[in-house]
């Protein structure tokens, strides 16, 4: 599953750096994520590290966007070319 940031983010700015998929961007009012680039860090890391470094607990799976972890490593793999780290 993506996951998404819900509107009680504070925009504190630390989710988007530390997301490797480049899946977070400003939004119009809060970040959010492109649910095409998120793997929830599947091929990266053990958790997602968005959700590791929010201190207001405002990242939650997205049950708009429900994928396997066999679809999570497929899309690792499409945007990154490569095997799983």
């Amino acid at each position: 599953m993506a996951l998404k940031i819900l509107d009680t983010c504070v925009n504190c700015d630390v989710c988007e750096p530390v997301c490797p998929n480049t899946a977070i961007a400003q939004g119009p009012v809060v970040y959010e994520i492109e649910p095409d680039r998120c793997t929830e860090c599947v091929g990266h890391f053990d958790a997602p590290q968005c959700v590791e470094v929010c201190p207001v607990e405002c990242i939650i799976s997205d049950p708009g966007h429900a994928e396997s972890q066999d679809a999570l490593l497929a899309k690792y793999r499409m945007l990154t070319g490569g095997e799983q780290k």
